[in-house]
Protein backbone atom coordinates (compact mmCIF):
# COMPACT_ATOMS: atom_id res chain seq x y z
CA UNK A 1 0.00 0.00 0.00
CA UNK A 2 1.22 3.51 -1.13
CA UNK A 3 0.84 6.50 1.22
CA UNK A 4 -0.58 9.81 0.64
CA UNK A 5 -1.39 13.21 1.82
CA UNK A 6 -4.62 14.74 1.33
CA UNK A 7 -4.91 18.30 1.86
CA UNK A 8 -8.81 20.00 2.38
CA UNK A 9 -10.30 21.23 -1.01
CA UNK A 10 -12.26 23.81 -2.07
CA UNK A 11 -10.73 26.39 0.54
CA UNK A 12 -11.67 24.56 3.13
CA UNK A 13 -10.03 23.70 6.67
CA UNK A 14 -10.07 22.00 9.85
CA UNK A 15 -9.13 22.83 12.91
CA UNK A 16 -8.91 19.54 14.64
CA UNK A 17 -7.66 15.91 13.27
CA UNK A 18 -11.24 14.88 14.76
CA UNK A 19 -12.99 17.39 12.16
CA UNK A 20 -10.78 16.42 9.93
CA UNK A 21 -10.92 12.67 9.85
CA UNK A 22 -15.08 12.95 10.15
CA UNK A 23 -15.24 15.00 7.07
CA UNK A 24 -12.92 12.00 5.46
CA UNK A 25 -14.74 9.29 6.79
CA UNK A 26 -18.46 11.10 5.28
CA UNK A 27 -16.57 11.45 1.79
CA UNK A 28 -15.86 15.40 1.76
CA UNK A 29 -13.28 15.52 -0.86
CA UNK A 30 -9.44 16.29 -0.95
CA UNK A 31 -7.31 17.04 -2.45
CA UNK A 32 -4.16 14.40 -3.75
CA UNK A 33 -0.43 15.20 -2.36
CA UNK A 34 1.33 12.81 -4.26
CA UNK A 35 4.23 14.53 -6.14
CA UNK A 36 5.34 12.28 -9.74
CA UNK A 37 1.34 11.14 -9.37
CA UNK A 38 -0.49 12.04 -12.08
CA UNK A 39 -3.36 12.80 -10.06
CA UNK A 40 -1.58 15.19 -7.66
CA UNK A 41 -3.46 17.99 -6.90
CA UNK A 42 -6.73 16.33 -7.88
CA UNK A 43 -9.55 15.73 -5.77
CA UNK A 44 -10.51 12.75 -4.29
CA UNK A 45 -12.73 10.97 -1.48
CA UNK A 46 -12.40 8.42 0.86
CA UNK A 47 -13.90 5.65 -1.07
CA UNK A 48 -11.67 6.53 -4.22
CA UNK A 49 -8.70 6.40 -1.83
CA UNK A 50 -10.22 2.86 -0.36
CA UNK A 51 -10.56 1.44 -4.55
CA UNK A 52 -6.95 2.49 -4.58
CA UNK A 53 -5.90 0.29 -1.53
CA UNK A 54 -4.02 3.63 -0.10
CA UNK A 55 -2.42 4.58 3.31
CA UNK A 56 -3.61 8.27 4.02
CA UNK A 57 -2.81 11.01 6.05
CA UNK A 58 -4.75 14.71 6.18
CA UNK A 59 -3.76 17.83 6.91
CA UNK A 60 -5.45 20.38 9.03
CA UNK A 61 -5.48 23.22 10.83
CA UNK A 62 -3.96 25.90 7.99
CA UNK A 63 -1.69 22.52 6.58
CA UNK A 64 0.44 22.75 9.37
CA UNK A 65 -0.71 19.46 11.30
CA UNK A 66 -1.08 15.97 10.02
CA UNK A 67 -3.42 13.14 11.27
CA UNK A 68 -3.52 9.77 10.20
CA UNK A 69 -6.11 7.60 9.48
CA UNK A 70 -7.39 4.16 10.47
CA UNK A 71 -9.19 2.45 7.04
Amino acid sequence: MSNITLTPAYGRDYTSGKAAREAYANGVDFILNAWGNPYDGKPINKEQVDQAGLNVSLRFNKLTKVCGVNS
